[in-house]
């Protein structure tokens, strides 16, 4: 019962993380694309407030859970639920550590310029924040799919 009510928790969790990767998929990429420099400037500064005062909580319950998880079902390391919830944890780690030394550091460049005063090379810091959002989103998906996998073929 405890691997069930965890294996939840961390489906839930991990559904918000992956979340953000499935909207930029179906339309946000295009709006920020879309929007000139100061707008898109004002844009990623709200965003980049908003997420770092709550989705950081998301991420870290997310982990959590997830490590839970793997420990729970640690005793059949053979088992496809302990493989997938593994991997799910790896690509977990791989996310945040992409979004700490790559999307982060971008963030703050932007957000250290004035609405008014973007630089000319705004679309360079732009391209190389989708860059590195697209790893993150290739592992998040990763992830989160095969902790599906492991809940619909791996769970007793």
């Amino acid at each position: 019962m405890g691997t069930n009510i965890t294996l939840l928790i961390t489906l839930l969790a991990y559904s918000m993380v992956v979340s953000q990767s499935f909207m930029y998929i179906l339309a946000f990429k295009n709006v920020q694309f879309s929007l000139p420099a100061g707008p898109y400037t004002q844009m990623r500064k709200l965003i980049d407030s908003n997420m770092r005062a709550s989705f950081t909580y998301v991420i870290y319950a997310a982990l959590l859970a997830n490590l839970v998880l793997v420990l729970l079902t640690i005793q059949h390391p053979g088992s496809l639920l302990f493989i997938t919830a593994t991997v799910a944890l790896v690509a977990l780690v791989i996310d945040v550590w992409l979004t700490l030394k790559g999307s982060l550091p971008i963030n703050d460049v932007i957000n250290a310029w004035p609405v008014d005063g973007v630089p000319s090379d705004w679309a360079v810091y732009r391209e190389k924040w989708f860059s590195v959002f697209q790893y993150r989103q290739v592992a998040n998906i990763i992830g989160f799919l095969s902790l599906l996998a492991g809940t619909v073929f791996g769970a007793r």
